[in-house]
């Protein structure tokens, strides 16, 4: 294959991968980098979600997991800190999304399953893959290394049993 054979290649599966473009991903990742960069440097907090998701679920059981002392102390912040995310995402939705809402081919259930699997794994992985694949990586930690190779090979081979399976 000649160089223009390669190039059209390499554009039509950058379009494949990319059918909406790639510039709000950079800028998305950007934003989350730098939100979770300056949360640590000014606090000394490291921004994963599934602490968050934990320390919240304070507020509602009473099981000795949820009192742990680190939980209890952290879960203002925490709960602030995921209203920050789940307010910018709506501020985005309204200001470049058009306010359009988003839709999937995928059933509820899938997704309800999916999230509780998600969640159990995040628990079982001592972390979310925006813990270990943003904080962890970040701060150089080999164990979060490992999480996210295994989070992306998990990820991919579950999404390709499900597209040929369920879907």
């Amino acid at each position: 294959m000649d160089a223009v054979g390669n190039l059209h290649a390499i554009m039509t599966l950058w379009q494949t991968l990319f059918p909406l473009g790639w510039q709000h991903y950079l800028v998305g990742g950007l934003f989350v980098g730098a939100g979770v960069a300056f949360l640590f440097l000014f606090t000394g907090r490291v921004g994963g979600m599934s602490t968050v998701f934990s320390s919240t679920w304070t507020f509602v059981f009473d099981r000795p997991f949820f009192r742990d002392i680190k939980l209890l102390e952290t879960r203002g912040w925490r709960l602030a800190y995921a209203l920050g995310l789940i307010l910018g995402a709506f501020v985005w939705w309204l200001w470049l999304g058009g306010g359009v809402a988003e839709t999937t081919g995928v059933p509820w259930w899938l997704l309800l399953a999916g999230g509780f699997i998600a969640g159990y794994g995040a628990r079982l992985g001592h972390g979310c893959t925006s813990g270990h694949g943003i904080c962890g990586l970040g701060s150089l930690q080999w164990p979060s290394a490992l999480a996210v190779v295994t989070f992306l090979v998990t990820a991919m081979l579950t999404a390709n049993l499900v597209t040929r399976w369920l879907v």
